[in-house]
């Protein structure tokens, strides 16, 4: 298992070979705070002690034992511990063909889904996504594919919809989109904002608030999501830390470790070694 300092918190991030499009992450936190993110895909998470303390667009959940946090694809989010003693929590990454592969074999809504409420009671719900995460430890695959189905049918049905596309219209959604894409480009040697603004052909205060509108946090900040994003990515394909490190943009090694622990929530040498070890044997270990 991963140690987080300081002392008294651990987290573990691990796949199970035999759950293609699943992340798990079990974790305790005290002092550590989660900085402002978003995930590809959906996140399902429920507390087991604490309090958790969600900072979404639309303002902070407070998230304790029996409740069970939803977050769809690409929302920007921030966590931290919502009291002194902080939260443990387990939680569930799963892709959106995952999520929109369940809702298709069900009656439910067609297309692209998301989920409605945020942070909702729902003991049942959180015993089942705990549930996930014993049966995937004790290398049921079988029982962990089986209790995530039907809890993704539960929360579909009690807060399911069918996700709007995002249209940019407005030449400030263009431009932002244009920034990202140059961004993602060139991540290893980003333009100043100003030099990114010359180049769309508008203004610096301009593209910051249009780029915030559209993806939720400004480019600097979404750069380093990207970058640990795109890091994780090369870490799960076997390559080592430092050479992820340089080929996303990170100064050295000590700076990629800093900020994928404080996103991803484990350093990435321990992202790496449980990536490994679900490959080589095939199911991940219990810890």
């Amino acid at each position: 298992m991963a140690e987080v300092e300081p002392a008294g918190e651990w987290a573990r991030h691990w796949q199970h070979a035999e759950l293609p499009g699943l992340d798990l992450l079990r974790a305790r936190y005290v002092r550590h705070t989660f900085p402002r993110h978003s995930h590809e895909g959906y996140v399902l998470a429920t507390v087991t002690s604490g309090v958790e303390e969600v900072g979404l667009p639309e303002g902070s959940v407070q998230a304790g034992p029996g409740t069970v946090i939803m977050i769809n694809p690409e929302v920007p989010h921030t966590a931290r511990a919502g009291v002194p003693e902080g939260w443990a929590y387990a939680t569930l990454y799963p892709s959106a063909q995952v999520i929109n592969g369940i809702a298709a074999d069900l009656t439910g809504p067609r297309g692209t889904v998301g989920f409605t409420g945020t942070g909702v009671s729902d003991p049942h719900a959180a015993r089942l996504i705990t549930g996930v995460h014993r049966a995937a430890e004790e290398g049921n695959a079988l029982a962990a594919d089986s209790v995530l189905r039907i809890l993704v049918a539960r929360l579909l049905d009690r807060h399911g919809s069918v996700q709007p596309a995002r249209a940019a219209h407005s030449a400030g959604a263009r431009d932002a989109a244009r920034a990202r894409a140059v961004l993602e480009e060139r991540m290893d040697r980003p333009p100043t904002l100003e030099a990114l603004a010359a180049e769309l052909g508008t203004s610096p205060f301009a593209l910051l608030r249009a780029f915030k509108k559209q993806y939720g946090m400004p480019p600097h900040t979404w750069l380093t999501d990207a970058r640990v994003r795109c890091a994780r990515r090369m870490l799960d394909a076997g390559t080592a830390p430092a050479e992820a490190a340089a080929a996303v943009g990170f100064t050295d090694q000590p700076h990629l470790n800093r900020h994928f622990t404080r996103i991803v929530g484990v350093p990435p040498g321990a992202y790496r070694r449980e990536r490994a070890r679900t490959y080589k044997t095939g199911k991940g270990h219990s810890p």
